[in-house]
This record gives structure tokens, sequence and C-alpha cells, in this order.
């Protein structure tokens, strides 16, 4: 995978026309407006779990099976983002990366992320606020995806156009897959990003705690969800 100089760049051609709006955004605030926008519909989102419960609460065997199956998720995320991070980390704002993971997504982190997101959702064991917490991903994540998008072509022209014009915004397609035979790895961003993947791992005692806090009465259940 070779670096791409900034006297190799290519700028955005006058009149090209880029799926994105028309202003260039600074990548550090779009990451600070995303974790914010996360975290916001995160606490609403637990809120909504709080005063809600499983439809099927009788038997509890479905609450269960969803709680399970969403760990699985939140594991897979985990290690999908760690993988992920092992091509893109520190390399973002130099190059094009468009091998391993990213050969065939243009943003296979954040689709691990929505995993991650369903497997936060799963933990109140049902499938509504799962996907709620899915689709909250989905959109803050999508309008961060634009804001990237716009200074990645106006960093890297028509290079990052034929990338995009080959491989899919979110969505894999394994058919593109490629790799190289050796990939130099920067600790650093490997271990930011293992530390931020483990933050998934706190909706477990939350959701815990909202089950046992509506068990004793402590929260009051207004709703009953499939």
């Amino acid at each position: 995978m070779s670096e791409i100089k900034p006297d190799s760049r290519e700028p955005a051609s006058k009149g090209t026309v880029v799926d994105c709006a028309p202003e260039t955004p600074n990548l550090r605030t779009v990451q600070l407006i995303r974790k914010v926008a996360i975290l916001l519909a995160l606490l609403l989102l637990v809120v909504l779990a709080a005063v809600s419960r499983s439809s099927d609460d009788m038997d509890g065997n479905r609450h269960e099976t969803i709680e399970t199956i969403g760990r699985v998720a939140i594991i897979i995320a985990i290690f999908g983002r760690a993988w992920c991070s092992l091509y893109i980390g520190g390399r973002k704002k130099a190059e094009i990366v468009d091998r391993g993971p990213y050969s065939i997504s243009r943003n296979p982190l954040y689709v691990f992320s929505f995993l991650g997101a369903f497997g936060v959702g799963a933990q109140s064991g049902t499938l509504t606020i799962a996907t709620l917490f899915v689709l909250a991903a989905v959109l803050v994540f999508h309008f961060t995806v634009r804001r990237e998008e716009i200074w990645l072509d106006k960093e890297f022209g028509e290079t990052y156009r034929q990338y995009c014009a080959r491989t899919p915004r979110f969505w894999p397609n394994f058919t593109r897959w490629s790799d190289v035979e050796e990939l130099t790895i920067r600790p650093k961003f490997f271990l930011l990003t293992i530390r931020d993947g483990l933050v998934f791992l706190l909706a477990i005692p939350v959701f815990e705690m909202i089950d046992f806090a509506q068990i004793l009465g402590v929260l009051n259940v207004f709703m009953r969800l499939p």
C-alpha cells in the first residue's frame, strides 16, 4: 500500500459533482460532533429502555436469547473494529487505504459499530430497542461519513473518487476483496480502538441494573415492547 505524498495529491476538479455538502469540515470537529450526537442518542434510548420492558416477560426465554445474541454482536464488533484499525490507524489523513476490510467497504469500522449498537440495544431484551440503537447509529454515522467524504475528496481528488466508484460506502462487496502481504501496525491507534470498543461492554451491567430496578419497582414500566 503506497503512501500518497502531498505533492501527488490531485485537488477536486472544478465543476466535479461530489455526493456531499459543499463546505469542507475539519475532521477533528466532525469526530467531536459525532461523539456528542452518539452520547445524546444513547442517553435518550437508555431512558426509553428504563421505562419499557420486553412483552414476553412471563417466560423470559426470548428476552434472554436476545441479550445473548447482543453480547455475541458486541464481541464481534470489538474485534472487528480492532481489525479495521490495523489498516486505517494513523493513515486516514495520509493516504487512501483500500486493502483488507477497506477493499470491500469504505467504512468497515463504522459497519462494525452498527453491529455493536445492535448488541448494546439488545441488552434491553427487546428487538425494538436494539433496532432503535442501530437506526440512531446509522443516522449519526451517515452525516459523519458525508462530512469526511468532503475532506477526502478535497485532499485526494481523483484517487479518492475512483476508490468511491469501486467500493461501497457501507455494505461490503466481498467480491472486491484484496489485501497486502505485510502491514505496518501502529500500536497506539490499535489500543485506542480496543479501548473505545470496550465501552460497548458497559451496556451489560447498565441494562442488568435497569432490569433489577424494574423488578424492585424503583423504575416504573410504562410500555411493553416486542
